[in-house]
């Protein structure tokens, strides 16, 4: 079993601990807050021994094997860092850092140290997804796509009211393309491969991070349109046309089901079975990269043109982070 230590002690990394229990391959062994009592009020219920507020004490730990990093984005790049140097394999709540030369230097140090280094995209491992990729295939010449995450922040009235919480501040490489977009981003990486060509606009904030935005990302003979946000919810769908027929996403997130739509204006309707904690599949994708003792190329070159693709927005949308000048 592997032995895994989690950095982050909010809903996501209880929600990802219980999914890498559920693979039957992971322990939660320990975990790092830097308040211990939170460290041990979070891992106790998971079955987690070993408590931690230090960094260089976690990195030092020969009971680890694995890290799983959920710490704000801006966190991301330096502890991943220091976690591989110290040979534990990491996998990192996505976005995997705050720009792309970060994210290039941190799978540089993952092969300098023959370790894994995967970033958590729950979306590319869930059944329902792998299958409306699969069928892709029946849709003909592609033409046009449009891909949406739209998502009302619980934190923005916070932000509203004058306070400044992380989600919208800018030190912590937040904003709406990095926790929303990053979606409809990755989604139409895992679909459509790296774009040709890339333009975006955006809708700033006074805190200087986006708060909502759209992209057009070109392909040889096919354009996608992403939207998001973090002050509005959507109900719509994400649609993929083709010429014989168009594909209907109703949510990335969880990807329970898909709709095909023949040319005629047939409809069948796809769904797979899937586990209810959808992080499973990531945590055991992890797993299997790390028995294996390498990294999935793909999931690696994804990372990359993610990173591109984000960081290229924020150039576009004058949306700059304080890690940027440090990268």
């Amino acid at each position: 079993m592997l032995q895994l230590a989690i950095i982050g002690t909010n809903w996501i990394s209880e929600k990802f601990a219980r999914a890498a229990l559920q693979t039957e391959q992971f322990v939660i062994k320990g975990v790092y807050s830097r308040a211990l009592d939170k460290a041990r009020a979070f891992g106790e219920p998971l079955g987690a021994t070993l408590f931690i507020d230090s960094l260089e004490e976690l990195a030092a730990s020969k009971e680890i094997d694995a890290v799983y990093i959920a710490s704000p984005n801006s966190l991301h790049s330096a502890q991943a860092i220091q976690m591989m140097e110290a040979g534990k394999h990491v996998i990192c709540e996505k976005p995997m850092a705050s720009n792309l030369a970060q994210v290039e230097s941190m799978l540089e140090v993952a092969k300098a140290n023959n370790v894994v280094l995967m970033e958590a995209f729950k979306t590319a491992y869930l059944p329902n997804f792998i299958e409306a990729k699969k069928a892709l295939a029946n849709l003909g010449r592609l033409h046009k796509a449009h891909l949406t995450y739209c998502q009302y922040s619980s934190r923005y009235q916070k932000y509203l009211d004058g306070e400044n919480p992380n989600t919208f501040n800018p030190e912590f490489s937040n904003g709406s393309i990095m926790d929303i977009g990053f979606y409809s981003v990755a989604a139409a990486v895992e679909l459509f491969g790296a774009p040709t060509q890339i333009q975006a606009s955006a809708h700033l904030l006074e805190s200087g991070v986006d708060a909502h935005g759209s992209v057009l990302l070109r392909y040889p003979e096919f354009d996608v349109t992403l939207s998001h946000s973090k002050v509005s919810n959507s109900y719509s769908t994400s649609e993929i046309q083709g010429e014989e027929g168009s594909l209907i996403l109703p949510d990335f997130s969880e990807c329970l089901g898909f709709d095909l739509y023949a040319r005629s204006g047939e409809r069948t309707h796809f769904e797979t079975e899937q586990v209810e904690n959808s992080m499973m599949y990531e945590a055991k994708a992890f797993a299997s990269m790390i028995l294996k003792g390498e990294m999935d190329e793909h999931a690696t070159q994804r990372s990359l043109t993610i990173a591109h693709i984000i960081t290229e927005v924020r150039r576009q949308t004058g949306v700059v982070f304080p890690a940027d000048a440090a990268s």
